[in-house]
């Protein structure tokens, strides 16, 4: 079994348990490598093939058992701010509520503890938005959704968070 091969699999076993979406050293991982110029070659060499589909830079799916569509763009998200209290807020939570009219289909709102940041990936676009808030003070405005394994704000948390970052509030249905 050649190297390409053995991701392939690797990469199904990891479908099988859940997982869709990955970064380069988890791939690496996946084949007993370290991340190295090689490596990064190879990968490279697999989206030429059409084994990877590169999302954003350094994370990949299968191109053969791609990610869930509707939750693709969680699932990016997770892996480009890996390592820090992330939760989904402003215009998509107040989307996902029903509080603004606007459904966000191909972008999502994420207040982070991580570097603010926007990605355009192949799934759509992630903005991440720096928080200063400690996590003791945002501990009751979050709750878990189980579905995308993500945190989300509460209404009144993504209405704060909309004012704190001098975003659009005309589109709240009552405001």
């Amino acid at each position: 079994m050649n190297k390409s091969e053995k991701l392939t699999s690797a990469i199904a076993k990891s479908i099988a348990s859940g997982d869709s979406v990955f970064d380069t050293a988890e791939l690496a991982y996946m084949l007993d490598e370290q991340v190295t110029p090689k490596f990064n070659k190879f990968l490279t060499d697999c989206v030429k093939r059409g084994t990877l589909i590169r999302v954003t830079k350094g994370i990949y799916t299968s191109s053969i058992t791609p990610p869930d569509l509707s939750k693709a763009l969680f699932n990016v998200a997770k892996k480009l701010r890996a390592g820090f209290f992330n939760y989904i807020s402003l215009e998509s939570q107040l989307s996902h509520t029903g509080d603004i009219s606007q459904i966000t289909m191909d972008r999502l709102t994420v207040m982070t503890k991580g570097r603010k940041g926007k990605f355009d990936t192949a799934y759509g676009i992630v903005e991440f938005i720096h928080t200063k808030k400690s996590l003791e003070q945002l501990e009751n405005d979050v709750y878990f959704d189980f579905d995308i394994k993500m945190f989300r704000a509460s209404v009144s948390r993504a209405i704060a968070d909309l004012k704190s970052c001098r975003r659009n509030t005309h589109m709240l249905e009552n405001s």
